[in-house]
């Protein structure tokens, strides 16, 4: 069966594009006109001016942002991937079955050329290897390791749980931030609506009085002021600073400086270096399982540290590893990485179960991390709280000074 991408005119005379599978361009067209979709062009993918099907040619590698599917839309297409093959179905039939399943367009038209990779002798690990923009690498590296021991729909079953944890992770601790982020937002914006349209109303009725004013209303004219003239540049102050800083991470030693600094800091650093640790074991604990080598384990992982002080180190250790080491010996010399992640590695390493032992080590490091955010943020809300009540009950007691100074003149 082929795919063909059409544009076409629906019922209403709209403008519809898409995809859609059929045996031939005539059937294409009839299963169109059934849906109540009059086709105005047809053109079959992936065939060459003979009609030859044409090798299947590397897509969104540069476009990867735009192009990534959801890590929902995997997950999903994975477990059911892992049902169908459990359930008997052969490879291709299966990815066929699930290509009307997809959500997105691009991971329709992934799935169909994927499928078509297989069909033409390609490995199923190969095909998605077409398309790094929408399979990562441990996702390729489990896919070839599954279908090397026969035991793929086992191996997609784990990916999409593994794909699923990141994904709850990841939602628990950008819940956790939410609120803390959008209070201190609010409480930006209202302070910069005191300071340069409030205060400066009541703040000119002290002036006219030719009046000497106490020194916190003096302050607070100065500071009303400066925010009234240079509101622009403090708000675009964090946007200049993020500027700044991702033209800095272009630069490698700017970027390695910038990791250092952060994994260095003494709360958030420490914080930092967990949740590394965490996704580091959790990383290689899921590719060592599913019968990756660790050498291919580590090359894989070096990447999503996500730091390039934790990258350099993992470097370092694979070398050590490569010439007989201990992967935990050489992580527990660096203060880069927690030292409790270090001895239970060393553990999994002596006791021969290393990929329970790294699975353990992840568990309890995201857990210490989602503590601590949920802590910190109890903290923080507060905090912010506290720290706008101090603000604005010092601006409303530098506009009452000079009341109260008048009133005792009066009497």
């Amino acid at each position: 069966m082929a795919v063909f991408e059409y544009k076409a005119l629906n019922r209403k005379g709209k403008k519809v594009s898409g995809i859609i599978d059929a045996e031939s361009g005539s059937a294409a067209k009839a299963k169109l006109r059934s849906q109540s979709i009059f086709p105005t062009s047809l053109d079959k993918m992936d065939s060459d001016s003979s009609g030859a099907r044409a090798k299947p040619k590397p897509e969104f590698s540069g476009f990867a942002v735009f192009s990534k599917v959801s890590s929902s839309e995997l997950s999903m297409i994975t477990r059911q991937m892992s049902t169908l093959l459990s359930a008997g179905f052969p490879l291709v039939k299966a990815v066929a079955t699930l290509v009307p399943q997809a959500k997105s367009k691009t991971m329709y038209k992934v799935l169909s050329r994927v499928k078509d990779a297989i069909e033409e002798g390609s490995s199923f690990a190969k095909a998605l290897a077409l398309y790094p923009g929408v399979f990562s690498p441990i996702y390729i590296n489990m896919v070839n390791a599954g279908e090397s021991s026969g035991t793929l729909e086992i191996v997609l079953e784990r990916l999409a749980d593994f794909t699923e944890n990141r994904e709850d992770s990841k939602k628990k601790i950008q819940a956790s931030l939410a609120y803390p982020v959008l209070m201190s937002l609010i409480g930006f914006g209202v302070l910069l609506v005191l300071l340069t349209y409030v205060v400066p109303g009541i703040v000119n009725i002290f002036s006219d009085m030719n009046q000497t004013l106490p020194l916190p209303t003096l302050i607070l004219i100065t500071v009303s002021s400066f925010f009234r003239s240079w509101w622009w540049l403090i708000v675009l102050m964090p946007f200049l600073f993020f500027l700044m800083i991702v033209l800095i991470r272009k630069n490698e030693k700017g970027a390695f400086v910038i990791d250092k600094i952060l994994i260095s800091l003494p709360i958030t650093g420490n914080l930092l270096k967990k949740l590394i640790a965490a996704r580091f074991t959790r990383t290689l604990g899921s590719l060592l399982d599913n019968g990756v080598p660790m050498l291919t384990a580590l090359d894989i992982t070096k990447s999503i540290a996500g730091n390039r002080v934790v990258y350099e180190l993992i470097l370092k250790a694979s070398d050590k590893v490569e010439q007989g080491g201990e992967l935990g010996e050489v992580l527990g010399r660096s203060k880069e990485f927690p030292y409790l992640a270090s001895q239970m590695i060393k553990i999994g390493e002596t006791s021969g179960e290393m990929e329970k032992m790294l699975e353990k080590t992840a568990d309890l490091f995201e857990k210490e991390v989602q503590t601590a955010i949920t802590a910190a943020t109890s903290l923080i809300e507060p905090f912010i709280i506290l720290a706008m009540g101090i603000v604005v009950g010092g601006i409303i007691m530098a506009i009452c000074l000079p009341i109260f100074e008048i009133n005792q003149l009066i009497q």
